[in-house]
């Protein structure tokens, strides 16, 4: 699914959301995809994440390559849905989004059996690059 190169993600949210999707009986087509691209990151310690990837946790701005219009969204867990600015790990959107670094892109399905790519823009904010290693 990737357009380019790997994807990085930290051990502190692999953990976190292979413990997630181990507790459902039944992945969901889009949870299915988001297993196989942590299966094909390259996962490192918090304290060695590249400042310029999408973490858990991350305020991201990216866009569709169809669109110049952008979109800024933290990336959260399921239960962290706070707002509209937030999108769920679980989300086809947020699944998509997470280990992506700025300038990458990645063709990812959306509902209605539609298939869209996402371009990284800028990562405004990573919880690693200011030090919460442990979010």
């Amino acid at each position: 699914m990737s357009e380019n190169n790997s994807i990085f993600i930290s051990s502190l949210d692999m953990n976190r959301i292979t413990a997630l999707l181990d507790k459902m009986p039944n992945l969901a087509s889009e949870l299915v995809q988001l297993d196989a691209e942590l299966d094909r990151a390259t996962v490192v310690e918090p304290n060695q994440m590249p400042d310029n990837v999408v973490t858990m946790n991350s305020t991201v701005v990216f866009k569709f390559t169809d669109s110049e219009k952008t979109i800024t969204k933290t990336l959260v867990y399921p239960a962290e849905l706070k707002s509209s600015d937030d999108v769920s790990i679980f989300a086809p959107v947020g699944s998509a989004l997470i280990g992506l670094s700025v300038g990458q892109q990645l063709s990812w399905p959306m509902p209605n059996n539609q298939t869209k790519t996402i371009e990284i823009v800028d990562v405004i904010y990573q919880p690693e690059r200011c030090g919460n290693l442990t979010r």
